[in-house]
């Protein structure tokens, strides 16, 4: 399998499974076998996760990725043989950085439901190619990852504004808005993807879908307050 479909959702839940340490391995960079170079994918999401790790309180030294061929069996020894030892000197996932269980599983389990953010709005960033090895330490910084976990952008139905044309819901790709003919709609924040789309669509005469950065989003309105009279 290309190392470029590992998915950072995929690291994550490794993470969130009680995993210690994960290691990436890909074909060696500029050799790739079928021309997508998805080694450059994979490196840019694991600098990516590393910084998120930072962000979160785990050490970034429990993710790993190299590039080697086939033909490099005792370099991929030695490789496992260094990153197992590191692992054990790290210690459990989150006890080594003095995290709970608890507090650990919640930081996790919250950047797993921001993934599909997460690569919209880095995506530039996750498909760009590095030449030089200088250049990995500069592509996400913490500052960045910071700021953009400070500034989630939510969405929200104004139920003043809404009128139920049920376009939001039609567009929705993941079935996240809630409404019916007459019923002012909501948004499942947990499923939603803060991918825009609703925001896009919502007529402007209307524009009761609202962008909402750094904050959560309000409480829905309750079930009996959402119909609407005309």
């Amino acid at each position: 399998m290309c190392s470029g479909r590992v998915d950072l959702g995929h690291v994550l839940r490794a993470f969130s499974n009680g995993m210690d340490g994960v290691f990436v391995g890909g074909c060696r960079l500029n050799e790739c076998n079928y021309l997508t170079h998805g080694n450059y994918d994979a490196l840019n999401m694991v600098l990516l996760c590393r910084r998120i790790m930072e962000h979160i309180g785990l050490n970034p030294d429990r993710l790993r990725i190299e590039f080697m061929s086939s033909s490099d069996g005792p370099l991929f020894a030695e490789t496992m043989r260094q990153f197992g030892s590191k692992v054990r000197t790290l210690g459990p996932l989150g006890v080594g950085e003095g995290l709970d269980d608890e507090v650990c599983n919640a930081r996790l389990a919250e950047v797993r439901r921001l993934v599909p953010y997460i690569k919209l709005v880095k995506h530039e960033k996750l498909a760009s190619r590095l030449e030089h090895p200088d250049d990995y330490d500069h592509l996400f910084t913490s500052d960045e990852i910071d700021r953009l976990f400070n500034e989630v952008i939510s969405y929200y139905i104004d139920p003043e504004k809404c009128q139920a044309c049920m376009i939001c819901a039609r567009r929705c790709p993941v079935d996240a808005i809630d409404g019916a003919k007459n019923q002012i709609h909501i948004i499942d924040q947990g499923k939603c993807l803060k991918c825009g789309i609703c925001f896009e669509v919502c007529p402007a005469k209307f524009g009761a879908v609202m962008e909402i950065a750094g904050d959560p989003a309000p409480p829905p309105i309750p079930q009996e307050e959402r119909t609407i009279v005309r």
